[in-house]
């Protein structure tokens, strides 16, 4: 019997029951897409979130305060600007950071982060402006209140207007905005765009009073230099920030080219657990798969029994039954994939998946080898029955 024979002959078989072939195709379909959409979730979230820190720039470095006692100075920020001590650090960016509520015509809207800093902020972070201006040097030694928007803030407030040139009301004080922020990527999580960024000796007279900084935001002069710039931010703060009475710093510096590679490695291992899980709902499939071939090698024990009592021999009963489980598996692993491929259009959880080729080829070939294994012990079962005890069978 040829092969076009067998696989037609498998058609046949298939149809003959077509609700029992489609729930089985349906258990192979749900392992693939999930296997698929889950780790394109995992690639997503940690594509997102390599764009938020590669946004910052590789190239800058975070000093946090872990006292609570007198935290950074604006002193001790101004001290990291040291040609001789640092001579890699090229921006030093001091900042505090308060959340407020921003009113404009009635209108309100709370900013969970109004920053209040130096004009090296905008070009250390990598947030450009969008229209308007960024505040200047003068702006900040003459504590002007002026005051550049995000995105989402402006959009809130002043809808399709412009808001350059518009006053907005802070804590009671009012800000003229010079400015808009260009737009950039959020995690999902915290919208990147929900921000205000003033002078920052406007921010503490208004807002944040003259206590400790929230951070001080350094940027080094190449970013192949950020682990000497590092040595040299700690050896200046040793010698200004007393440690605490346990012996630990006052003080933890944040690379960001550091927490790149941690967060890359962090999502890698969830995006692998993501693919495990889904993987066992495609063994589940498979298993479903071997079940069902097993009752139709049952149920069809007379029509085996016949055909090699005709003459069929042994190989062409084992390829009829492995093509019909490759059959379901290959036909549900394909619209698997084409409901992964859809179901990535969407945000889950917040996250936009990222389709990684790799995985659909390997579900696909995945659920061919599974339609082989767990079709070929049915398959082995139907070619052994002898002609004689099949049909004999009841």
């Amino acid at each position: 019997m040829r092969l076009a024979e067998i696989v037609r002959s498998a058609l046949r078989g298939l149809a003959a029951d077509k609700l029992r072939s489609a729930l089985t195709m349906l258990g192979i379909l749900i392992g693939v897409a999930a296997v698929i959409l889950l780790v394109a979730v995992g690639n997503g979230s940690a594509r997102s979130v390599a764009e938020r820190i590669s946004a910052l720039g590789t190239d800058t470095l975070t000093v946090l305060s872990t006292s609570r006692g007198g935290g950074l100075t604006l002193q001790d920020a101004e001290a990291l600007h040291d040609p001789v001590l640092a001579p890699d650090v090229r921006s030093v960016s001091p900042v505090v950071s308060t959340p407020a509520t921003l009113t404009y015509e009635g209108s309100d809207h709370d900013v969970g982060s109004f920053v209040g800093t130096t004009p090296d902020w905008f070009g250390a972070s990598n947030f450009p402006v969008r229209t308007g201006a960024l505040f200047t040097a003068d702006d900040q030694a003459q504590a002007r209140r002026v005051v550049v928007l995000g995105q989402t803030v402006a959009e809130e407030l002043f809808g399709g207007v412009d808001p350059v040139g518009e006053q907005v009301t802070v804590s009671g004080a009012l800000f003229t905005v010079i400015g808009v922020l260009d737009e950039r990527s959020s995690s999902g999580v915290a919208d990147a765009n929900d921000t205000a960024v003033a002078p920052i000796s406007a921010v503490r007279q208004v807002l944040a009073g003259y206590g400790p900084l929230s951070s001080i935001l350094v940027e080094a002069r190449d970013s192949d230099r950020v682990d000497t710039v590092e040595s040299e931010i700690a050896t200046i703060l040793d010698h200004r920030v007393p440690a605490t009475d346990d012996g630990t710093a006052a003080y933890r510096i944040q690379n960001a080219a550091q927490l790149l590679a941690t967060q890359t490695g962090t999502a890698d291992t969830f995006t692998a657990l993501l693919g495990t899980v889904a993987a066992i709902s495609l063994l589940v499939g498979g298993l479903g798969i071997t079940n069902i071939m097993l009752v139709t090698v049952t149920e069809r024990t007379r029509e085996i029994g016949i055909r090699k009592a005709l003459g069929a021999p042994r190989r062409v009963v084992l390829s009829q039954f492995l093509i019909e489980a490759t059959l379901l598996s290959v036909v549900g692993g394909g619209l698997g994939v084409a409901a992964a491929l859809i179901g990535s259009r969407f945000e889950i959880a917040g996250v936009q998946p990222v389709v990684v080729p790799s995985s659909v080829a390997l579900a696909l070939g995945v659920s061919v080898l599974i339609g082989l294994f767990f079709g070929g012990l049915p398959a082995a079962r139907a070619a052994r029955l002898r002609p004689i005890d099949a049909l004999r069978y009841e």
